[in-house]
């Protein structure tokens, strides 16, 4: 009977192998999707930014136009 015991321990062994290697893979992904979500918010930042900067650009170009023409 020792031996079944000892093909049991393999079996259990081989099971918990196999799980801990998927649990890697699913951590794996989970980094990868984390990855891919943090450069698409830097992406969505850095648009939102260059968006915000000619908005500014156009307010000021538009407030010096009218203090020129005396509106201001």
């Amino acid at each position: 009977m020792p031996s079944a015991s000892r093909t049991s321990q393999l079996a259990v062994l081989a099971l918990c192998g196999a799980v801990g290697a998927g649990a890697l893979t699913g951590c794996e992904t989970t980094q990868e999707k984390a990855a891919a979500q943090r450069a698409e918010s830097a992406r969505i930042l850095s648009a939102r930014a260059k968006r915000q900067a000619e908005k500014k650009k156009q307010k000021q170009k538009h407030h010096h136009h009218k203090q020129q023409k005396g509106e201001g």
